[in-house]
């Protein structure tokens, strides 16, 4: 199976040669590697184009313009995976949020399942010991919100660690997706939901960045907060679909 692992960066030059590194030498039989890079000031695109030479044959480069954001970056990576005849689409944080080592065992849960995701909020699953209370609220919260109003059977809608079937993304109308930050991540989950598709949540720990700064704002909550009321109205129209050949 061709996994693709779709890698939206803005200022991660730190990061992406030690993740190219740890994703390639994982056990994992025909893993490719697609940076989608927004124009990044620190070089981070640039890094990127080594690496190709580095590691011939596994690691594709999209260059965008500048920071049109997270959702429009990983949108893109999904149409650009396809394109390259990925099986499977993963995407996974650049920062090491997200524990590589953890891929193998969402490419098991994806046999059974449309979309594998990665949990912080099922059993063994956690956030940064160190994260202060107020933010490890807020997550909780932001998943509670979305997961209620959507009426979502996923306890963590807002992780990004996730591995989609490719027949599941061709299913999903890629160009109606508007949202950025997070909420891009609630409306996948929704999309697909309304979609008729299944799910299958793995834990893991999500430790807070070691390198880099953080994207989050205010902004990209208040866009989240706003978004999910309006994804009940505009996918009214959405109905479950079959993912046979032809269906």
């Amino acid at each position: 199976m061709k996994l693709i692992v779709v890698i939206p960066t803005y200022n991660e030059a730190e990061n992406i040669p030690r993740l190219a590194a740890t994703l390639l030498a994982l056990p994992v039989p025909d893993l490719n590697v697609l940076v989608v890079d927004d124009n990044s000031p620190d070089g981070t695109g640039q890094i990127a184009d080594r690496l190709t030479a580095e590691y011939p044959g596994r690691i594709d480069v999209l260059h965008r313009s500048g920071k049109l954001g997270y959702g429009r970056a990983t949108t893109s990576g999904f149409q650009r995976a396809l394109e390259l005849g990925a099986e499977a689409i993963a995407t996974l944080d650049a920062d090491f949020s997200h524990p590589p080592e953890l891929l193998p065992g969402l490419l098991e849960a994806l046999k059974s399942c449309d979309i594998a995701l990665g949990s912080r909020y099922v059993p063994g699953g956690g956030v940064d010991r160190d994260w202060p209370f107020w933010r490890k609220g807020l997550s909780r919260f932001a998943n509670f919100y979305a997961r209620t109003i959507l009426q979502l059977p996923v306890h963590d809608v807002t992780g990004g660690y996730r591995v989609y079937r490719r027949e599941a993304l061709e299913k999903m109308p890629l160009e109606r997706l508007r949202s950025n930050g997070y909420a891009f991540l609630v409306e996948v989950i929704y999309v697909a939901h309304r979609l008729g598709f299944n799910f299958k949540e793995v834990p893991f720990y999500f430790a807070d960045r070691r390198f880099g700064q953080s994207k989050m704002s205010f902004r990209v909550q208040r866009e989240a907060a706003l978004r999910v009321w309006q994804m009940r109205f505009e996918y009214r129209d959405l109905h479950p679909v079959s993912l046979a050949a032809g269906g």
